[in-house]
């Protein structure tokens, strides 16, 4: 999923297609698998030609899929300079029916940071349909910097529940809380380099597309089929930009428009969360009996969300009883915000509201439990479960930034309390999310038409708070040379394995047999 930069909720820390080529696929899935592998023992290439010809080993993967196969797969740490050294790429492989015959399709579940060779070994079942995984071999990878390919490390577990928890206490905006946010943040990314080296200098985007045509080459494939979700998108985007002719069956879910802004950026997801957290409201008043929000407008509840909870929390953190933990400013906002990506999640804000609302007891437990499943943070250990925080702000930090001059932020704060009422106040001071940052942006390529690829699918959901939907449309109708848009008309973030059998028949029918429908098709 497309993650919310939490650093700056507040001031203070808030057609005519192709399928796979006929190049041999490698044995991945023996008859005989019982004799066990070490897929780390393999040499070193030192030239881009090497890095492609590499013959990873592989082995049974740890986790809840036993059917499924992993290995590392190498990329330049330097796509510029190969000589200087390596990275390894975590790679997880599904089978399918026949996974000898069976093409390859390569999968990313967003971000950035999300791993995609968990969701292999973990969550297979709930990636795409039983069709589609009869017919392909699904290939999760972790992107560079991400999970366990070689990853970036900053702060310590303690470090970072700090700076995704902590907030300044001072007023959003004032002297003291803008100096408090760009201290922590220039601490972060100080760590970061000093934990995680020269590869912080290299987990951009464009990086990460090109170790991507490496995966393919190595899986013998062709062409490159490609399901993409969220910052997903943006992977896929680009790699059709770098190898056109490379490009398979391409289906972009919740579009990541790579020729937006960083400050349009911003302002279409407040826009999307504004919008998500109106639709909440409106069920909730109209169809919950116990609605906190019940008898008021929804222009009425808003102001209660922004004055009952947000400025309370703004004052001082608030009581749960979650041991000795207070929910903060940083938290509340997080975990409400972590309940608008999926309608289904709903039933959890209502419950958080009701139990912080209560006048006798209350408890801003629910909210802090939110946060803790956006953050992956597993409270009973004190520990995060993965690195998705590192890598998103380190990501997204050398991808591209908003302006920190003074005067563009105060231009931006306008256009944000605008967009949004209540949530504006606290979406402002975009410019200082990176805030020091060791390493400048990496640019991207400039045109993402992806002239001489074939017709990929984009996917826009009408009410994605994350990746708005005109981002999906714009990407399809107007920057890709050839784009085809399936439109699903519903709440929640992304729409393939989540939404209905409509958006899932026509995504399996593109990928297995390359159909699209005459025009262009909402569900």
């Amino acid at each position: 999923m497309s993650r919310l930069n939490t650093v700056v909720l507040s001031v203070s820390i808030i057609a005519g297609l192709v399928a796979s080529g006929a190049m041999a696929y490698p044995v991945i899935f023996p008859e005989n698998n019982s004799a066990p592998i070490d897929p780390e023992v393999t040499t070193t290439p030192k030239t881009i030609e090497e890095f492609y010809a590499q013959t990873p080993l592989w082995s049974d993967c740890e986790g809840k899929n036993s059917d499924a196969r992993c290995g590392y797969i190498q990329a330049p740490l330097n796509w510029s300079k190969p000589e200087q050294g390596a990275i390894k790429l975590a790679v997880a492989i599904n089978p399918a029916g026949d996974p000898e015959n069976a093409p390859y399709l390569l999968m990313n579940p967003g971000g950035p940071g999300s791993s995609g060779r968990e969701w292999v070994t973990e969550y297979i079942g709930s990636l795409g349909t039983d069709q589609l995984r009869s017919e392909y071999n699904i290939v999760g990878f972790d992107p560079r910097g991400v999970g366990a390919s070689t990853a970036i490390k900053c702060f310590d577990d303690e470090g970072m529940q700090g700076l995704l928890y902590n907030s300044s206490n001072y007023e959003p905006g004032s002297p003291k809380d803008l100096e408090y946010s760009k201290s922590t943040i220039k601490a972060f990314g100080a760590a970061c380099l000093e934990n995680t080296g020269a590869l912080l200098g290299h987990v951009d985007t464009s990086s990460a597309a090109k170790d991507m045509d490496i995966i393919r080459a190595v899986l013998g494939s062709e062409k490159l089929n490609y399901l993409g979700f969220s910052y997903g998108t943006l992977l896929g985007a680009t790699y059709a930009t770098y190898f056109p002719e490379k490009v398979g069956r391409f289906v972009l879910d919740g579009v990541v428009d790579p020729t937006s802004s960083p400050e349009q950026d911003s302002i279409n997801q407040l826009k999307g969360f504004e919008s998500a957290m109106r639709a909440y409201l409106k069920d909730c008043i109209q169809n919950v009996s116990d609605c906190p929000f019940k008898g008021l407008s929804v222009e009425k509840a808003m102001e209660k969300v922004g004055s009952d909870f947000l400025a309370v929390l703004e004052r001082k953190p608030a009581y749960t009883s979650e041991g000795s933990r207070k929910l903060t400013l940083t938290s509340g906002f997080t975990g409400m915000i972590s309940a608008l990506y999926s309608e289904e999640a709903w039933s959890y804000l209502t419950q958080a509201f009701n139990e912080f609302f209560d006048k006798t007891d209350s408890d801003g437990r629910v909210f802090l439990v939110l946060a803790d499943s956006y953050f992956s943070y597993d409270a009973g250990l004190g520990k995060f479960t993965n690195n998705n925080n590192e890598a998103f702000k380190a990501i997204t930090c050398i991808d591209g930034r908003e302006s920190n001059k003074e005067q563009d932020m105060l231009a931006q704060n306008e256009v944000v309390k605008k967009t949004s009422k209540v949530f504006g106040r606290y979406w402002q001071y975009g410019g200082l999310a990176c805030n020091q940052w060791p390493f400048e942006v990496v640019k991207g390529p400039t045109d993402y038409s992806a002239e001489g690829a074939p017709t990929m699918l984009v996917v826009g959901t009408t009410n994605d708070p994350a990746t708005p939907y005109s981002q999906a449309k714009n990407f399809a109708n107007n920057v890709l040379a050839k784009g085809y848009l399936l439109t699903y008309d519903g709440e929640g973030h992304t729409a393939y394995g989540s939404s209905n059998s409509c958006v899932a028949d026509t995504v399996d029918d593109f990928l297995i047999n390359g159909n699209l429908p005459k025009k262009e098709k909402t569900c």
